[in-house]
């Protein structure tokens, strides 16, 4: 039987440079979108309670937007509406540009 060691620094953390291995890589909070750049919204983090008010608003997983305008608030669109939300809140949603 073969045995395959990680590749282990001397605080035993792997410092692997290739991150091919990791799907959530390139994932960024919405709020790093700049004006006219489109994501596709890949998960939400956050309470229960705040990820159902963000879904009742139409962000869904796999929905694409595009930040109009960065800030706080900031505006997206989505759907062909634009919607006004607060920084806080667009940073609960990560998208993959």
């Amino acid at each position: 039987m073969v045995r395959v060691r990680p590749n282990l620094d001397r605080r035993g953390t792997n410092n692997r440079s290739d991150t091919t291995m990791d799907p959530a890589h390139d994932l960024i909070p919405m709020t790093l979108l700049t004006a006219g750049q489109m994501g596709r919204i890949a998960a939400m983090v956050g309470g229960a309670d705040q990820i159902h008010r963000l879904r009742e608003l139409g962000l869904r997983d796999g929905a694409e937007v595009e930040m109009v305008r960065p800030g706080s608030p900031c505006i997206i669109r989505l759907g062909g509406q634009k919607l006004g939300l607060r920084s806080d809140e667009m940073a609960r949603v990560l998208v993959r540009p």
